[in-house]
């Protein structure tokens, strides 16, 4: 399976996914650019910015609009 559908399954699956999520989960470094392959591809993916409630460091969740 490639990439884009490891993260494509998992967005219809979990409804978002976050960068810390694709490389423990599916060993994916460079989501950014898969998601970026995915807009491409005509899937509607929303970046949503959080801030962690314990760090507070900031990251990004993708997810998947329909």
């Amino acid at each position: 399976m490639t990439q884009n559908l490891t993260i494509l399954k998992h967005l219809k699956k979990a409804k978002s996914i976050s960068q810390r999520e694709a490389i423990v989960d599916y060993s994916i470094q460079s989501l950014s650019k898969r998601i970026s392959e995915l807009r491409l591809a005509g899937y509607n993916i929303v970046t949503k910015h959080k801030k962690h409630p314990v760090t507070g460091q900031r990251y990004a969740r993708y997810v998947l609009e329909k």
